[in-house]
């Protein structure tokens, strides 16, 4: 704790009072840092929140003033850094720093939040994973059944406002997809007192459900009456707005008026002229709901043990952070157009076949591509240097590299959609970039890069000519120096004793931490600090060359600032050009990166062949669960999937805990997820239907924090599948009605199942442990009882393969063989289950009794038929009943018949009398 910056103010009481000031107008979802210089503070509740989240401990808040005072406490940037990752990413937060105006003035220098990044990108450093998409949305005043959704959506940092204008449900379900399929991480929306606010709480809780943070805005951000015009000054399109198509959108254009104010995009001039305004198409992309994004693992967990437990961590083998934003954005947007998906396939195949054209770009070329969309935004937002130029410069030079690789394929059936995706687009990048690579070349010293200098040629200007002569005569002297240390010290100067520019010593000389004691008690040296690569010091001479080459360089750097500035403005003309080498690259990446993964899985994966929407069906051979065959010490089996229109639309799979019915059915819907994405699908042949969505109710969500409990939420995730799921979609149902009592469980599952069979017609599966739901197969041709297989072994050692009842004793033993073979399984082995971890053998017997205690009283009975009888009908059927039994006592006894006979005869006598059998009455006792 001890590097933690003091806290000292000249003036406490002056900034208490301040403090107290802003804090008026502050919400509880911002936290204000106070930048003072080297060092940063913070008061009040955020810095008890700051203390909790970055030191872990209230000891280090400090209170300013008398009592109360103000809790206040002190950071350095690292831990500043560090505590915003935190609080923006995980916790959600806004952050605003401030920065003084004079004696107790303070005005906001910095804004951010989770969807708006833009003034902090340099503190955050490289751990900006996705873009960070911000939203803003309006739903229409009518609440009917078909409620009118508008939204207005950007990345803050790319000139882009994405508008959408759709009808929806009373739950939502179109507005939590775009969500999804967005990445949205922030979600503006309006504060209203009127009837609405149940409507507006239920898009809070999606979007705090989809991992968005939520601001809400004032009624009067959202008001579009100026609209038009600032679109008019924002677009690069020189029609005015009002001519757009996109301005009918109504709902969408109070959005964009309420993400434009939030961003502040109208007081920042360099903005005019800069935007695009496109229209996004809900139904291009594959419908997710948040439900089917945690059953299939898309995004990774915070508990997340190795990277590939997601689907992201397995299939990101992406070498740039540009490719890596595309494959979770692709992850969220599977396509719904087969010929998109197809071209997608063609070109994995493409890589997966040609092993060399694949390691060459991984190993080669795709390592030294920077983050191009960051450089970029940079140049637009004139914050670049001459390093960002050289950078510019050095991707530039490469692509020849790229366009050779591509040029030496040799196999014609994938070179044509190579050359259409890749090589004709960078041949013409790199033409566009001749000019710049000619500036750069004849106007920056790229010799000097080598010492991480970043500087204009000296040859450009008088001024600079004198300099360099100074700076190179000096070079020479600071070498002569090296030179006769390294004799004094008697040390190798190539090898032992290194001449370096430091970053905060400048010029000095460095030995490795062996052979440090040569300059030890020798007062000719000055040990500057010790670091783990050796022990800086420096002499006299070198410190007086030192202060001499700073001073040259500060009037070299002030020299060339306006021709430095001069060729910045040169490359950022050409920010249109790496915006789009970006894209083309960062496809590039994801495509590559796919077929790496099916090459490499434990067994490769295959091309599957895909059908149109609404026709053929889903058959998969083979098939396994890509995350789950990665993990350690598991040996994967692998099942067949058949899901056929008419014969196998609906599964059932039963069986016992911990079986593989989970897995089984998840795997499903990451392979069809997989394959609309356009990568490989481990299966060793798959063939698949187009689906519209894959909505999931998997496993008991608790949301017991927000008030929801474990049923209300399954009701909730399975209302949704309701009123989302069409003939094209895929549901996935694991264990449902488990929160409430056995009867009503069962009941609402029957219901449910029948609705989607008779009224959707979805491809479904559905995990269970309600076997009584096998009989909708009896009913329902399309219905298909599957179960896993488990194999029992008795007390006795006597082992046997258990597909379905019988239930003993005597079992002790339960080996899950993960395999699921048709037919049902009528025992959920939970009571095994217990046995493997270890209950006490008490606890374990007793469940055994009661368990078959229940079965023999649900059971029994099960099979007869309750007929109705009168109390006349009793009478009679008595009276028949005990005549037919005199007689046959008579009959025994006089003929002395055996007992075979006996029961005969007593067959003959009841079927003889067709009173007797007529009879309500008997027919119960019969059926007993």
């Amino acid at each position: 704790m001890s590097s933690r910056p003091e806290l000292k103010l000249d003036d406490e009481v002056g900034f208490i009072k301040t403090f107290h000031q802003l804090e008026a107008n502050k919400n509880d979802e911002t936290v204000r840092i106070f930048d003072r210089g080297d060092w940063l503070s913070a008061h009040g509740e955020d810095a008890m929140l700051i203390a909790r989240v970055q030191y872990k401990t209230t000891s280090v808040v400090k209170t300013l003033g008398r009592s109360p005072g103000l809790p206040s406490v002190t950071m350095t940037w690292t831990a500043y850094r560090s505590f915003l990752r935190e609080a923006i990413f995980r916790l959600g937060k806004r952050i605003e720093v401030l920065q003084t105006t004079g004696r107790n003035q303070w005005k906001v220098a910095k804004q951010a939040s989770p969807g708006n990044l833009q003034d902090i990108e340099d503190e955050l450093g490289g751990h900006i994973d996705s873009a960070p998409i911000i939203l803003a949305v309006k739903v229409s005043a009518k609440a009917t059944e078909a409620r009118q959704v508008g939204v207005c959506f950007a990345d803050a940092s790319v000139r882009e406002l994405g508008v959408s204008e759709f009808a929806d449900n009373d739950i939502y379900s179109n507005f939590e997809s775009l969500l999804i399929q967005l990445g949205v991480r922030e979600c503006l929306i309006q504060i209203d007192g009127t009837k609405k606010d149940a409507e507006l709480h239920k898009l809070k809780v999606i979007a705090d459900n989809c991992g968005c943070a939520v601001s809400e805005r004032p009624q009067s951000d959202y008001g579009n009456r100026d609209i038009e015009q600032d679109l008019t000054r924002l677009l690069r399109d020189e029609r005015a707005a009002g001519t757009l198509p996109q301005t009918d959108l109504k709902l969408a254009m109070s959005s964009a008026a309420a993400l434009i104010k939030y961003l502040g995009v109208m007081s920042d001039p360099t903005n005019f002229g800069q935007y695009q305004l496109y229209q996004h198409d809900l139904s291009q992309y594959m419908k997710l709901d948040s439900s089917a994004l945690k059953a299939l693992n898309l995004m990774p967990g915070p508990k997340d043990g190795s990277k590939t437990m997601s689907l992201f961590g397995l299939l990101n083998h992406c070498k740039t952070p540009v490719g890596s934003r595309l494959l979770a954005q692709w992850l969220k947007q599977p396509l719904m157009n087969i010929e998109e998906v197809e071209r997608r396939q063609q070109l994995v195949e493409a890589f997966v076949s040609d092993t060399e054209l694949r390691q060459t770009l991984q190993e080669e070329h795709m390592r030294s591509i920077p983050d191009l969309y960051r450089l970029a935004k940079k140049f637009q937002r004139k914050k670049a240097n001459l390093e960002d130029v050289v950078r510019a410069y050095q991707v530039a030079i490469r692509l020849p590299d790229f366009i050779g690789t591509f040029e030496g394929v040799m196999d014609e059936v994938y070179k044509d959609a190579l050359d259409t995706e890749y090589t004709d687009k960078l041949r013409s990048f790199s033409d566009s970039f001749s000019k710049l690579q000619e500036m750069v070349e004849t106007t920056v010293d790229l010799d000097a890069l080598d010492n991480h200098e970043f500087i204009i040629k000296s040859e450009f200007d008088d001024g600079l000519r004198i300099i360099r002569k100074k700076l190179d005569k000096l070079r020479y002297q600071m070498d002569a120096e090296h030179r006769a240390v390294a004799d004094d010290l008697n040390q190798d100067p190539e090898k032992k004793l290194f001449l370096e520019n430091h970053k905060v010593h400048g010029w000095c000389f460095r030995l490795t931490r062996t052979e440090a004691a040569a300059i030890r008690n020798k007062k000719q040296y000055q040990e500057c600090s010790t670091q783990k690569n050796g022990v800086f010091f420096s002499t006299t001479k070198m410190t007086t060359y030192r202060r001499e080459h700073d001073q040259l360089s500060e009037n070299y750097n002030r020299t060339q600032s306006g021709l430095v500035t001069e060729v910045v403005n040169v490359a950022a003309s050409y920010c249109p050009v790496i915006e789009k080498l970006a894209g083309v690259l960062a496809h590039l990446d994801v495509i590559v990166s796919f077929a790496h993964v099916s090459v490499h899985a434990p067994t490769a994966y295959v091309r599957p062949k895909l059908h149109p929407r609404g026709t053929g069906n889903t058959i998969l051979k083979e098939a396994r669960h890509p995350c789950m065959e990665m993990q350690d010490d598991v040996s994967f089996i692998t099942n067949d999937v058949s899901l056929l229109r008419g014969e196998s639309e609906f599964l059932i799979i039963t069986g016992p805990n911990m079986g593989g019915k989970s897995t089984y059915i998840r795997q499903i819907g990451v392979i069809a997820l997989m394959a609309q994405i356009g990568c490989f699908v481990p299966c060793s042949e798959a063939e698949l239907t187009l689906f519209d969505c894959i909505l999931a109710r998997v496993g008991a969500s608790d949301s017991q924090l927000k008030g929801v409990s474990t049923f209300m939420a399954e009701m909730l995730e399975t209302a949704n599948i309701l009123k989302t799921a069409t003939r094209e979609s895929l549901v996935i149902i694991d264990e449902l009605g488990r929160g409430t009592s056995t009867y009503d469980g069962f009941g609402l599952a029957w219901a449910i199942s029948e609705h989607i069979i008779k009224e959707i017609g979805a491809f479904s599966m559905f995990a269970t442990h309600f076997h009584e739901l096998t009989a909708l197969n009896e009913t329902y041709s399309q219905v298909q009882n599957l179960h896993v297989v488990a194999h029992i072994g008795d007390a006795d050692g006597d082992t046997s393969m258990k597909d379905d009842s019988t239930s003993n004793s005597r079992r002790r033993e339960v080996t899950l063989l993960y395999k699921v073979v048709p037919g049902i399984s009528d025992q959920s082995f939970g009571i095994h289950v217990a046995e493997l971890v270890r209950f006490p053998q008490k606890v374990v017997n007793m469940a055994k009794r009661k368990a078959d205690e229940l079965e023999d009283f649900s059971g029994k009975n099960e099979d007869v038929q309750h007929v109705q009888a009168s109390k006349q009908e009793v009478e009679d059927g008595s009276r028949m009943l005990k005549e037919v039994l005199v007689k046959w006592k008579e009959q025994v006894e006089a003929e002395n018949l055996s007992k075979e006979a006996q029961v005969q005869r007593m067959k003959d006598l009841v079927m003889g009398n067709e009173a007797l059998l007529a009879n309500p009455f008997f027919q119960s006792v019969k059926a007993l």
